[in-house]
This record gives structure tokens, C-alpha cells and sequence, in this order.
């Protein structure tokens, strides 16, 4: 959802299927910086195997590259950025790991709360269900980590290095 917000707000083409994914590629402004937008089509569990052979066609190291990911650790709303770090058993960033071939990648974790169980069947139910919050906190919620990505790309933009202060 915040891939699509993205690609709407840059004006982004129709995407093309291509990575096990839909890719498209642009300027989030006129001489603004160049960014790949990718949805990997495969299950989220499996997405390396689409965002690693898309980043290498494109000579994108992993410190380049954002995964936008759900985070049940984090309460509903909230949405944090960093470099690196754990996986906490996400297995859509462990296979990001495998993809890259590091962990040195950027995330935007947005927080979808966590459910009142921690029985794996409910929990995995929980992520992969519709969320229960209305439309407009779901919205603002997409907005917000759709805004945090942007803010983001132009950080690495301006700093060469790859690092943010």
C-alpha cells in the first residue's frame, strides 16, 4: 500500500512485471533523485527472490535500498526508520538478507500492533488479515510511512556516504 501511495505521489507509469515483481522507475521530481519502486509478487517470505535480482540488475547495493515492512513490535502507528539491525524473525527480512547478501538495508518499520496471542497461526493471521483499524487511521498510517520512505530517498540523495544523522 505504501509502494502504491509512492508511486501515485511521483507520478510514476503503470508498472511493469519483471523481478517476480512490479517494478517501476522514475524521479520522485523533476531532477529529483532516480528511484526503482518494487512490489514483490512472490510470498512475503520468499521476497529476496525478487528485491535481490532486481537490486543487482541495477547495481543497487543493499545501503541503497528501502524495504517497506508491517511491524507487529511496533504499536499501530507508529513508523521508524534504520539501517541494518536485527531480523526479530521476520522472515520477509531474512530473505531480504539473502537477496542483498547482508542485512545492511534501509527499513521502514510500520507498526501494525501486535495481536492478543502468541499462538504462530493466530499471529500470522493477524498480519496477513485486514486490519481492524478504520479506513482513516489506516490511511494515515500509509501516509505517514509513505511520507517517512520519501523523506528517506532524498536523506540518501544528499548524503553520498549512505549514512543519515
Amino acid at each position: 500500500m505504501v509502494v502504491e501511495m509512492l508511486a501515485k505521489r511521483w507520478g510514476m507509469g503503470k508498472p511493469k512485471q519483471k523481478f517476480k515483481g512490479l517494478i517501476s522507475e522514475g524521479r520522485i521530481a523533476p531532477g529529483g533523485p532516480r528511484v526503482v519502486l518494487l512490489q514483490p509478487l512472490t510470498f512475503m517470505n520468499e521476497s529476496g527472490k525478487s528485491a535481490g535480482p532486481a537490486a543487482g540488475s541495477r547495481h543497487i547495493p543493499p545501503e541503497r535500498v528501502i524495504a517497506v515492512h508491517d511491524e507487529i513490535d511496533l504499536p499501530f502507528g507508529e513508523v521508524r526508520t534504520r539501517l541494518g539491525g536485527g531480523l526479530a524473525g521476520h522472515n520477509g527480512l531474512k530473505s531480504l538478507k539473502a537477496g542483498f547478501g547482508s542485512p545492511e538495508f534501509w527499513r521502514v518499520r510500520v507498526g501494525v500492533g501486535r495481536p492478543d496471542s502468541t499462538d504462530p497461526e493466530r499471529v500470522a493471521g493477524y498480519v496477513l488479515g485486514k486490519f481492524s483499524q478504520s479506513a482513516d487511521q489506516v490511511s494515515r498510517l500509509i501516509g505517514e510511512a509513505a511520507t517517512q520512505t520519501g523523506r528517506l530517498v532524498e536523506k540518501l540523495e544528499n548524503d553520498d556516504s549512505g549514512e543519515l544523522n
